[in-house]
């Protein structure tokens, strides 16, 4: 039987938010908790994600986008990391908390931008906010 905590960050599309908090947790805490992603809806992977994740040395390239529903185990604790997700949940068994920590969404942060670096530094600017609040688990899932 596994001690390790069960971590499931759900998005909307499982693309870019849940994918990084995913590459994130697993990279510095992998040893210590089972970690997943997924989403309301499959919206593949984003590529820009998985560059502004490769500048910092996690590697999320090999990730899929998946729906609640391709996961086949309980999370001791769920963490919606957008507005959308936290409203729409799906259900979840009683034993599991659920917590929401939303994020800016970098592609319409990026819409109006000039160049592909601005776009990135969206990308970028979220990463790191993500990657801050990933260091802290899980710690501050038991508060």
């Amino acid at each position: 039987m596994d001690s390790k905590l069960a971590i499931l960050f759900l998005c909307t599309g499982n693309s870019c938010r849940s994918q990084m908090a995913e590459g994130w947790l697993r990279y510095f805490k992998g040893d210590q908790v089972i970690v997943r992603s997924a989403g309301t809806e499959k919206h593949g992977l984003n590529p820009l994600a998985v560059k502004v994740m490769a500048e910092s040395g996690v590697d999320i390239s090999g990730h899929d986008s998946k729906l609640t529903s391709d996961l086949d185990m309980d999370f001791d604790y769920v963490v919606t990391v957008c507005d959308n997700a936290n409203e729409s949940c799906p259900f979840f068994p009683a034993k599991t908390s659920m917590i929401h920590r939303g994020f800016d969404d970098p592609p319409k942060l990026a819409l109006n931008a000039k160049t592909e670096d601005d776009v990135l530094n969206y990308y970028r600017k979220v990463r790191d906010e993500i990657r801050d609040y990933v260091k802290t688990i899980p710690e501050i899932l038991k508060k």
